[in-house]
């Protein structure tokens, strides 16, 4: 899912314990996840980093598979779902390009805070499309960062050899959403909070396709 384990590994506990930098936006985020989640889902967090989310959605779905690239980020995410209690989250180490799964497995998939962090944004997405089922929705939460932090771009490169920065890709939300309709998904569902998120876009798409969500279950508004 980035161009390697080592940044992520070497900041995970580092990461576990920092706070959450917009509580706010971030609860905001949750609750409008929620809106299209149900007790019959199979959902995949991709990306998902030290479990925090995963952990938060796991009693609304059936089960989550919570997959991401660091084993120390993934270390910490098994040790939370066990102090909480939560048995229904399949954590995994995997990179997306490499993560073993049937086509059309997931009724809802999230990608938080990771599309900006993939080198190949367009095949991340058209992967994603692959795992979802017809009509099921793909969450996502991206920094779009064109025309803010164009230092990133001459600072990035030597960054990533150096292990002190990962791997960021710079494109604006037009970009983002282009990809996501050429992958054939229509977007729902736009949010964009204030203040220390601005730079973040929150976008609820779905697969387009004519099987519904979960069998039997309605599918969410």
């Amino acid at each position: 899912m980035t161009d390697g384990a080592g940044f992520w590994n070497r900041i995970a506990a580092r990461y576990a314990r920092t706070p959450i930098k917009d509580e706010a936006a971030y609860e905001h985020k949750l609750g409008l996840t929620r809106e299209f989640l149900d007790p019959c889902y199979q959902v995949l967090e991709l990306g998902c980093g030290t479990g925090g989310t995963a952990v938060r959605h796991a009693p609304l779905v059936r089960r989550i598979t919570a997959v991401d690239i660091s084993s120390k980020m993934i270390a910490i995410g098994r040790e939370r779902a066990v102090d909480a209690g939560v048995t229904n989250v399949d954590f995994q180490v995997s990179a997306l390009e490499s993560f073993d799964a049937p086509a059309e497995t997931y009724d809802v998939v999230l990608a938080l805070s990771l599309l900006h962090l993939v080198a190949d944004r367009d095949a991340a997405i058209a992967r994603v499309r692959d795992l979802l089922k017809p009509g099921g929705v793909f969450i996502s939460n991206t920094a779009c960062l064109a025309g803010v932090h164009g230092w990133l771009r001459f600072l990035g490169p030597p960054g990533r050899m150096l292990s002190i920065l990962p791997l960021v890709r710079i494109f604006s939300e037009r970009d983002l959403r282009a990809s996501l309709e050429a992958a054939g998904f229509d977007i729902e569902l736009c949010w964009k909070p204030d203040g220390k998120s601005r730079y973040v876009v929150f976008l609820v798409a779905r697969r387009l396709g004519e099987a519904s969500l979960g069998g039997d279950a309605a599918t969410p508004a």
